[in-house]
């Protein structure tokens, strides 16, 4: 098989592209290395794959419909979409990019994998933060999604509503995965542990909203990495062929707690601001698998404080303190 990953110089999709590598899979690797967050990690994400036996990289933008479509004629088996604008802060201040990527983007995807004639399966990223406002927990699947708290959770909605009429029309077949707050090696500098453990080590104080009452589904990156393969390898049954899912831990864990054992594993204690729940925020994520479970065989094995321990052995090595 041949899998187009996209974002493949981002935390999801570097991981990603990875483990297809490990299991001997070729990728073709997409990304404009756009520079949301430090462009250096992404090209040390990027070096760690260049090189590798099967892996292709192209430095484009998956909204840019002449650019992606002249890959038609590839053959290419899978489509992996993991690329975004991501962050809910940042729609506040840009909501054109949220637009232009999340969901031009996902048209531009959805064509292309009309015009594949070998696909097999598309799976695309949408996120925990469809569920909005909703106070039911866990949250399910089946939950209503149809009260955004953010631009960014209207957009990753806005895909999966998309996926369906192309699933419906085309009769291609795709999976949308929620993801719950994804942690680990190599993340994102603009969430909360590489934010935390930044400062930590700086000696500065950490912004911690909403007084400390917040929770959140802590999921590792390996395990949601075992998620989207099982997805890719699954295609769904259903009619139209489209199925939506959540990968998250299953265990919604306070922040409060989370910051206690990123302490542990620094080995340094964070002097903690305590201030009110920011514009787009929600209090708590927490995630409903077992139709994740049932249709992907969805097991998530690693412990919160396991997984941070690993975040923090990588920290340290990698920025060098």
């Amino acid at each position: 098989m041949t899998a187009l990953v996209t974002g493949a110089a981002g935390f999801i999709g570097f991981h990603t592209t990875k483990a297809l590598l490990a299991r001997g899979e070729a990728v073709i690797g997409i990304d404009n290395l756009n520079d949301y967050y430090d462009v250096g990690l992404k090209e040390a994400r990027l070096a760690q794959l260049e090189g590798q036996p099967g892996f292709r990289f192209i430095k484009g933008d998956f909204s840019d419909k002449d650019a992606m479509l002249a890959l038609a004629d590839e053959d290419i088996t899978h489509i992996v979409h993991l690329g975004a604008q991501a962050g809910v802060r940042y729609s506040l201040v840009n909501p054109y990019s949220y637009v232009t990527a999340n969901v031009m983007g996902q048209v531009v995807m959805l064509e292309l994998a009309r015009r594949l004639k070998g696909l097999k399966t598309m799976v695309y990223a949408s996120s925990s933060s469809v569920y909005g406002g909703n106070t039911k927990l866990p949250f399910a699947v089946g939950d209503a999604v149809d009260h955004p708290v953010s631009l960014y959770a209207a957009t990753k909605r806005a895909d999966e509503l998309i996926s369906h009429t192309y699933a419906h029309l085309y009769h291609i077949p795709l999976v949308g995965l929620r993801f719950f707050t994804v942690y680990g090696p190599w993340g994102r500098p603009d969430m909360a542990p590489m934010l935390f453990a930044k400062a930590m080590l700086a000696g500065d104080p950490i912004k911690v909203f909403n007084d400390g009452e917040m929770w959140r589904d802590f999921t590792f990156i390996d395990d949601i990495v075992a998620g989207v393969l099982s997805a890719m390898d699954a295609p769904p049954e259903a009619t139209p062929p489209h199925a939506v899912y959540n990968l998250g831990n299953n265990n919604s864990e306070k922040l409060t707690d989370f910051i206690a054992a990123l302490e542990d594993a620094l080995g340094v204690k964070a002097e903690k601001v305590f201030e009110p729940i920011q514009p787009g925020d929600v209090v708590s994520t927490y995630a409903d698998i077992e139709a994740t479970r049932a249709a992907l065989d969805f097991s998530p094995k690693t412990p919160m404080r396991e997984g941070v321990r690993k975040f923090a052995d990588w920290y340290r090595s990698y920025y060098r303190v």
